[in-house]
Order: structure tokens, then C-alpha cells, then sequence
């Protein structure tokens, strides 16, 4: 009785009766009804392109079916092409004298009718770019960031230039900092009085950067604005928290772009794009959703970043900008910089490891402008991209051992 049972069962000990079999050689399908199984661990394998293997012995004499299949059934793959009924809004940054400024070219980002890199169903309109980071007066900084600009620290011209001639930033984000009220409390004058400088160095179209004071900062901004009126530049940021209808009204008047950062929450970002429909036009305005970095809550703001832009492609004219990301945050994660076991070191390679893993991310979030620091992590990023948009077919052979399971 015992040898019966063990036929009947199979090799694996799952019992089927003659009946069932029959069934299911008959019509292939059986459907059950009031039926409960209870178990106490249930694993069920399936080989991939085959019956279970329990059936294969008792399916050999079925009419039709010859012998045990040995291989896939061939079959044609359609692309999932998709069409979207919204666009990215384009937004050029920078003047040239042509155009009423002083850069030698312009930089466009935006256009996007498809998720990013999705390149099967339309290429990529306009590759995102990196803009460095440029502090007016010296901040600390990391070692592995300072090692790379020692020289040129507290001189801001020379960092711009720095960063455009030797580390190949597309622009320069320039960190007024030295206005902060709480620090050297500089004059818009000050101020204007850098750019004016930084702009006769460097040619590339520039992003102004306040000290994070929304009186300070607006009073800042509306000084450069009219003096470099036509130059569009990108002026970073307008908050909520600012005087809203007058910081959109000096930018709108003198020709430059907004840049409309709020934190992780796409109904204020939504909010204050609103308010600044009344004073600007929507290829006027970029927007940045706050950039969390690795280790410091990059899932939220990729899933963040990520919904905004599937949003905008799906028609919602709101969230329809292009987005900027204040890379640079990486740094703030202490894993980037602190000294840690031997197993973490060099810390000189880990720091722009970790900013290069934050801006690759978002970069698949579809974010269009980087600003960033490490020049390493900006070459990185840079040829990544270029791989990415280039068209070229990666070869499956380097790639075909990668994954390997057993039948």
C-alpha cells in the first residue's frame, strides 16, 4: 500500500488522482467551486517555459503533446509606446547679445513628452544640464570638495571661472552669502557688484542664489534684476514665504526666470506655480520640490519629483515645469564626508560617490538642472547622460551573465 502511495503521489509527495488527471488531460483547465484547501507551508515551484514537473511523467501519453517541451515558444515583443496628452513647458536660461544679454549661449531645459530616457518612445528633447556651486565669500566645506577648489576659495570670479574652464559646468550658481543679515550682512550693491564681475569672467548663463532671508533676498534679487536686466538669469529662490507679487513683477519686467522652490509637497508647489501665473508666464518658471540626498531621504524626493513630472505629462499644467535639483544637499548626509571604518574609506572617493548616487537618481525622476559641487561627481553625471541620450544599443553579451537561474 505504502509503494501504491508513493507512485500515486509522485516524486514530490503531491497526490493527484487518476480522475483529476484525466480531466485535466481532457480540458486542460479545471475550475473548482466550494473548494478549501488548508495547509501549514505551501510552496508551489513552476520552471519557466514548462509544466510543473509533477505533471510532466503523467502528461507523456497525452494525444498531442510530444514528449517534455525543451524550449520557449518564440513570440514578438511590442514596444509599450504610450502618448501623453501634456508637455514639460521649455524654459531658456541666459541671453545672448542678440537676444538683449551678455552670455555667449543660451541653455534650453524642459520640453519633455514622455517619462525621462524613454527613448523608445521619443528622444530626449533637451539633455539635463549641471550648473556648479559658487560661494562669494569662504564656507566650509568638505575635504574632499576643498581639495578641488583650495585656490580659489573666497574669490568667486576665479571659482566661476574655475568651474566652467577646467570642470565643465554647462552654468554657474552663484551663492550670495555674504548678504545673510546673521553673517557680513553685504549690500545689494555688493552684490550687483559680483555678478558684474563673475559675468565678465565667464560667459555661461548664471543662477542667483540668495541666503535663504525673504526680505533680504528679495531686496538682493530686484537690485540684479534691473541692472542685469535681458540676461535671464535664473534667480533662485522664490519662496512662499517672500513678498510673492513683487518678487514675480521685477522678474517678469527685467527678463529673467523664477525659480519656485518648495518643500517635499506637491500642493504647495501647485499653490505658489498659481501665484505666480498672475505675474509670470509659465516658460518664466522652474521649479524645485526640495532635493533630499542618499541617506537623508532620497526615495522621498525621488517618488516626489517622479509624481510631479508623471503629473505634468498626464495634463496637469501646475506641475508642467521643469525641475531643479539642489544636489549639493548630499553633502548635508554625514556619511559623505565623516570619517568612518576602513571598510568606508576613501572618504575622498565615497563623498562624490554619494553626491553622483543622489544626482543619477533624480536623474531618472526626471529632473532637468543639477546644481552640484565635486567635479568628479559632475563628470560622472555628465557621461551618464550622454550615454543615455546618444541612441546607441547596449551589447546584451556584456550583460547575459549577469542573471542565471537553475531549470
Amino acid at each position: 500500500m505504502a509503494e501504491k502511495k508513493k507512485k500515486d503521489e509522485g516524486a514530490d509527495g503531491l497526490a493527484l488522482s487518476p480522475d483529476l488527471m484525466e480531466l485535466l488531460a481532457k480540458f486542460r483547465e479545471i475550475e473548482l467551486e466550494d473548494f478549501e484547501l488548508e495547509v501549514k507551508d505551501l510552496e508551489i515551484w513552476l520552471e519557466s517555459g514548462a509544466l510543473p514537473r509533477q505533471l510532466m511523467p503523467q502528461l507523456k501519453a497525452v494525444p498531442g503533446l510530444k514528449g517534455k517541451p525543451a524550449e520557449l515558444m518564440m513570440t514578438q515583443f511590442a514596444r509599450p509606446v504610450e502618448t501623453y496628452p501634456g508637455k514639460i513647458v521649455e524654459v531658456k536660461l541666459g541671453a545672448t547679445k542678440a537676444e538683449g544679454g551678455t552670455r555667449g549661449r543660451t541653455i534650453t531645459i524642459g520640453g519633455e513628452t514622455s517619462p525621462p530616457f524613454y527613448t523608445f518612445e521619443r528622444p530626449t528633447v533637451h539633455p539635463p544640464v549641471v550648473t556648479l556651486d559658487v560661494f562669494d565669500m569662504e564656507v566650509p566645506l568638505s575635504k574632499a570638495v576643498k581639495m578641488h577648489v583650495k585656490d580659489v576659495i573666497g574669490d568667486p570670479v576665479a571659482w566661476a571661472k574655475l568651474a566652467v574652464d577646467k570642470f565643465g559646468a554647462d552654468m554657474v550658481t552663484v551663492h550670495l552669502i555674504s548678504i545673510d543679515p546673521l553673517l557680513k550682512n553685504a549690500t545689494p550693491k555688493d552684490a550687483v557688484k559680483t555678478i558684474e564681475e563673475i559675468t565678465q569672467a565667464v560667459d555661461v548663463p548664471l543662477v542667483i542664489g540668495g541666503c535663504g532671508d525673504p526680505v533680504k533676498d528679495a531686496d538682493v534679487f530686484e537690485e540684479i534684476a534691473e541692472t542685469f536686466a535681458g540676461e535671464r538669469f535664473l534667480i533662485s529662490s522664490i519662496t512662499a514665504d517672500m513678498d510673492v507679487e513683487r518678487c514675480a513683477k521685477f522678474v517678469k519686467k527685467n527678463g529673467h526666470v523664477a525659480l519656485s522652490f518648495t518643500p517635499m509637497d506637491l500642493n504647495l508647489a501647485r499653490e505658489l506655480n498659481r501665484r505666480l501665473y498672475d505675474f509670470l508666464g509659465k516658460e518664466d518658471i522652474v521649479m524645485d520640490l526640495t532635493t533630499a540626498a542618499l541617506g537623508y531621504g532620497l526615495d522621498y524626493a525621488f517618488t516626489n519629483m517622479e509624481r510631479a513630472r508623471l503629473a505634468g505629462l498626464m495634463g496637469d499644467v501646475e506641475l508642467a515645469h521643469p525641475m531643479s535639483s539642489g544636489t549639493t544637499n548630499a553633502w548635508a548626509a554625514r556619511e559623505a564626508w565623516l570619517k568612518m571604518g576602513a571598510e568606508w574609506e576613501p572618504r575622498e572617493l565615497r563623498g562624490p560617490l554619494w553626491e553622483v548616487t543622489t544626482a543619477l537618481t533624480l536623474l531618472l525622476a526626471g529632473v532637468d538642472l543639477f546644481m552640484m559641487m565635486h567635479p568628479a561627481a559632475v563628470k560622472t553625471l555628465k557621461d551618464v547622460t550622454a550615454h543615455l541620450v546618444s541612441g546607441k544599443k547596449a551589447d546584451a553579451c556584456k550583460f547575459v551573465d549577469w542573471v542565471s537561474m537553475k531549470l
